[in-house]
């Protein structure tokens, strides 16, 4: 895309001890510039008549001191007095009652780290007790200790995961008959699938028992589990187990994964930080592999992200469909183009004076698309999106919770900007594997998980299909790409019934752009993203083409 408080209280008696396992220990130098301060603002107060707000990053003693009132009221179970260290009161009585109450959880002991700034880690245990069931948990989380704006005193910025880190706001423990029985999750070939073989497996895993639990034939345990409020079911996550009491008889879900292809993903993403893959069939909609860096969200079904100029394929889709342009077509690229009132600039500064479309495609020259802009309307591409790639509908039913793409209509130069990938426009591999394997097939297909006749649910259809000279365009423009372009290097050897798109989406703030690069090799389609890694053949490239070349 283009460039372009109150004031802090002395303490009267000397420093609790948690339990044995925090104390607090102040030296001399900064007990004594504590209490002086102390002294010091009352005497302001008086001669000034008005209170002194203390403002910036809270001390260390102030730290230390808060940290330790919080967490022994909440070891002891003076659930008013911890909340009152914190910045939000109600929600934190709330959450704090319900962790003995709800979760049943007893003999908590907390024991504080070491402080980096204001904010302190802190490890918790305790015992799981339901009826005559019981077991122990552990686990690490933090907290940060923050000035309240209105007098500046510090307290406990209050968040629901400083209860634990599996929690977002409006979440809740509870212990209990899980209400959902477990399931037996299977590969395509008949073989349990675990997060001991397959890490990235979680997410997925939490989905699937969310949606079969009830109708594969398992039978509820007791166990603690996070119940998602509404901000985490927007956001569709789903519950998560997080003790296992007693176990309850799984019922057992058939997935499409591929043992091979995804043990081969789960390595790929290992090599970068922040990477996510998706791998399916075109011919069927069949999801082959998921994986992701990072365990604790599913980027590559959820993410919502720019896909940068991997969104090319669908904009070239529209402008053959439209007949303003073919492959062979003399189309120049001009260094820069300037569109109600912005600037567009090449990656670094190219461009192309002479050459057709498909070279065009193939470099990923921005302002060979971004020049279309004044013969599109600002539906358009959004329509394109829809009815032929089957995306931004929110209608998937994949067997998990997915997010299905945004092209959101706009004008000007954000029109020209999603032309591109970037603007409003935002995507996950998942739905970018999906948009190779309809080019591929020539016919969108929506990918599955797990197969609809288990459940006869409704997957979603696209409005209409792209003609088979469009599919021909399509594939012809990937095909350079692929062996002569920007995806030349990852994918050789790979063809020739090959096509790539690579990808570098901007993202303010960061360095260095998400990295894409979307792909198909016979009925094997593929699409990966390594966030803040660079250009897309460099980062995405490698572990997408080894994963198509795995399953070739």
């Amino acid at each position: 895309m283009g460039k372009r408080r109150r004031v802090a209280e002395r303490r009267k008696t000397g420093p609790a001890v948690l339990g044995g396992m925090i104390a607090v220990v102040v030296g001399g130098a900064g007990l004594g510039a504590y209490a002086l301060y102390g002294v010091g603002a009352a005497a302001d107060e008086r001669d000034s008549g008005h209170k002194t707000v203390r403002t910036g990053p809270p001390t260390a003693a102030e730290v230390h001191t808060v940290t330790t009132r919080f967490l022994t009221a909440w070891q002891k179970g003076r659930v008013s007095e911890a909340a009152a260290a914190t910045d939000d009161p109600s929600a934190a009585t709330s959450l704090l009652t319900g962790y003995t109450k709800d979760a049943h959880l007893k003999d908590v002991t907390l024991t504080a780290g070491s402080a980096t700034g204001a904010k302190v880690p802190f490890s918790v245990k305790a015992t799981v007790s339901y009826q005559d069931l019981s077991k122990p948990l552990a686990y690490g989380s933090a907290l940060t200790v923050v000035r309240r704006a209105s007098d500046g005193k510090p307290l406990v910025d209050w968040h629901a995961s400083v209860i634990h880190p599996d929690l977002g706001d409006g979440d809740t423990l509870v212990t209990g008959e899980s209400g959902t029985p477990p399931i037996k999750a299977l590969d395509r070939e008949g073989a349990e699938l675990t997060t001991a073989a397959y890490p990235s497996l979680g997410t997925v895993l939490d989905g699937l028992r969310e949606k079969f639990g009830k109708t594969a034939g398992g039978k509820a345990g007791v166990e603690l589990r996070v119940v998602r409020g509404k901000a985490s079911k927007t956001a569709k996550l789903s519950d998560k187990t997080l003790v296992e009491l007693s176990k309850g008889t799984p019922g057992t879900v058939r997935t499409t994964l591929s043992p091979t292809l995804q043990a081969a993903a789960e390595r790929q993403v290992g090599k970068r930080p922040r990477a996510s893959v998706v791998v399916m069939r075109p011919s069927t909609g069949e999801i082959l592999a998921v994986a992701n860096s990072g365990h604790g969200f599913n980027t590559a079904f959820q993410g919502s992200l720019a896909p940068g100029s991997t969104m090319k394929i669908i904009t070239s889709t529209m402008l053959f469909e439209k007949k303003l342009v073919t492959p062979a077509a003399s189309h120049p690229c001009p260094k820069t183009y300037k569109l109600a009132g912005w600037t567009f600039h090449n990656d670094a500064d190219s461009e192309i004076k002479k050459g057709s479309f498909k070279l065009s495609f193939g470099a990923s020259c921005n302002n060979a698309f971004i020049n279309f802009a004044p013969k599109l309307s600002n539906s358009d591409l959004t329509k394109e999106a829809q009815q032929v790639y089957g995306l931004g509908l929110n209608n998937w039913a994949i067997g998990v919770p997915t997010f299905d793409g945004s092209v959101p209509v706009q004008s000007g130069a954000q029109m020209g900007a999603s032309l591109i990938g970037q603007g409003g426009v935002r995507m996950n591999p998942l739905n970018m594997a999906s948009v190779s394997a309809t080019v591929e097939s020539g016919v969108f297909r929506q990918p599955y998980l797990v197969s609809p006749s288990v459940d006869h649910r409704t997957v979603a259809k696209a409005a209409r299909t792209m003609s088979s000279k469009t599919q021909s365009q399509l594939k012809e423009v990937m095909q350079y790409t692929a062996a002569y372009g920007t995806a030349a290097k990852a994918m050789a050897g790979l063809g020739p019934d090959y096509g790539a798109k690579t990808g570098s989406a901007e993202v303010d703030g960061q360095k260095k752009p998400n990295g894409w690069l979307t792909a198909y090799r016979g009925d094997l389609a593929a699409a990966g993203v390594v966030e803040a890694g660079g250009h897309g053949g460099d980062t995405a490239g490698p572990i997408v083409a080894a994963l198509l070349k795995l399953g070739g």
